[in-house]
């Protein structure tokens, strides 16, 4: 498929643009976080609203999960950046000397960042903080699937960066199909599992490097010894903030089956104390994002037993928080195969812990896992028996917020890694740099070798 002359003739701008080094310096790249920091504080009310319209968001879990966010991740880049710039220092070896080896970071070039939908200010702009903090030029593509979010960013962004060269372009998943096939130098896709392997055929074609954070079936192991209250009030937040649309919320929660009744009853507590006893009526509480989305939710919980929840209205696009009996439901049933991506958590009772680690373990390997437990014994067996991207120990989500823990998946729940010095890392080339004397130009290594140049040579190995 070929692509439209205003993309190429956009790509073929910005790798021109880089060309002239604009964007190496490092007053250059400070100059542009600075520029969205403004963006995000003088465009709040708007960014807010259209949050709001997109997802239903409330202006607070707006600002907890994405101005805020983005906020504390620009300040602690700007704070760190001098550091990570500088070339780190090596061993040199001893055939090598005298010489000095280093790693020297340096910008890949041009940098395509594709949005999701689900946090479309967030996972647009936290890859680009990155991308441009290594110096990098970048075209953001921002989800259609939230398209008040994405208009805000298409028609403010500019006013506060260099466009020439940070270019924002919007568009359907045609467009992205374009852009994609076109030779960045990096790709940096947050979305579906379907998605990702079109980006990845399409990149293919170029031997584009790609970093993919996708999804999965995050599980919630819960102990019989936790504190049931907490367990349930973090496992209740996780799940249903912006109404499930989550990538790493809790998909389902495997507990032990001696309290089992009692953590279902905690969680409907939960649930009624954040959102009322019609969640419906709760400003609190998020919408789904497409009429397509919602029917999707309603087929699944098509043939199961509701615990709690259940009501839907296909006008609003709302579900209320759901929680199902995944016992004695049939192996083949999508909730337990399908990621959910929406307000239905399953609940499944297990006879130990042993029995949740190996129920996880027959799936693909899921992008977060959570344990609740007061047993530092418990959470090391979890810990170290179910691998995923990231886990989490008596809480959901909160590993996000740690500037010193990098965020990706791991197998089919992603590829690649960002957040901090993670991404910044993800997004330059480490180039290995040598730098020799001319003095002392030893002999050993040329021509014609003979038995002593060897035994001296695997000496100084």
């Amino acid at each position: 498929m070929s692509t439209t002359p205003s993309v190429t003739e956009l790509f073929t701008s910005l790798s021109n643009t880089y060309k002239t080094g604009l964007s190496r310096p490092v007053f250059w790249r400070k100059q542009q976080l600075e520029g969205i920091k403004r963006f995000l504080t003088h465009e709040q009310h708007a960014i807010e609203q259209a949050l709001a319209d997109d997802l239903g968001k409330h202006p607070s879990e707006s600002r907890l999960t994405e101005l805020n966010y983005l906020l504390s991740h620009i300040d602690y880049t700007l704070k760190h950046l001098a550091k990570w710039i500088k070339p780190t220092r090596v061993r040199t070896p001893l055939l090598a000397w005298p010489g000095s080896s280093q790693l020297y970071p340096e910008p890949l070039g041009t940098v395509l960042v594709l949005g999701a939908w689900n946090y479309p200010l967030q996972l647009l702009i936290a890859p680009a903080i990155a991308a441009i903090a290594a110096g990098n030029c970048v075209v953001l593509k921002p989800s259609e699937h939230a398209p008040k979010t994405a208009e805000v960013i298409a028609n403010k962004l500019s006013d506060y960066i260099d466009s020439h060269a940070i270019k924002v372009v919007t568009g359907d998943v045609a467009i992205a199909d374009q852009l994609t096939q076109l030779p960045f130098d990096h790709i940096f896709y947050t979305g579906g599992s379907n998605g990702a392997r079109a980006v990845l055929r399409n990149a293919a074609t170029h031997l584009t490097p790609t970093t993919l954070e996708l999804g999965g079936k995050s599980p919630a192991i819960v102990s019989e010894d936790c504190d049931l209250e907490v367990t349930a009030r973090r496992i209740v937040w996780g799940k249903y903030l912006n109404a499930g649309q989550t990538c790493i919320a809790p998909d389902y929660v495997l507990v032990q089956d001696t309290v089992r009744d009692a953590l279902i009853e905690q969680i409907k507590r939960q649930i009624e104390t954040f959102y009322g006893a019609d969640p419906q009526q709760s400003d609190d509480y998020g919408r789904i994002i497409s009429v397509n989305h919602w029917q999707r939710l309603i087929k699944l919980m098509e043939g199961t037993e509701v615990l709690t929840g259940g009501d839907y209205k296909r006008k609003e696009k709302y579900i209320a928080p759901t929680l199902i009996n995944l016992d004695g439901l049939d192996d083949q049933h999508p909730l337990h195969h399908e990621e959910i991506f929406g307000p239905l958590l399953p609940i499944k009772s297990v006879s130990s812990i042993q029995t949740a680690i190996d129920y996880v373990n027959a799936k693909p390997k899921p992008l977060a896992c959570y344990a609740f437990s007061k047993s530092n014994r418990t959470l090391a067996q979890i810990k170290t028996h179910v691998s995923a991207g990231s886990y989490c120990a008596n809480d959901t989500l909160m590993f996000m917020l740690n500037e010193e823990l990098p965020f990706g998946g791991v197998g089919q729940s992603g590829m690649g890694r960002y957040h901090g010095k993670f991404g910044f890392d993800t997004l330059s080339h480490h180039k290995s740099v040598m730098t020799r004397s001319f003095k002392f130009d030893v002999a050993l290594r040329y021509p014609p070798y003979t038995q002593l140049k060897d035994k001296v040579l695997a000496w100084l190995k």
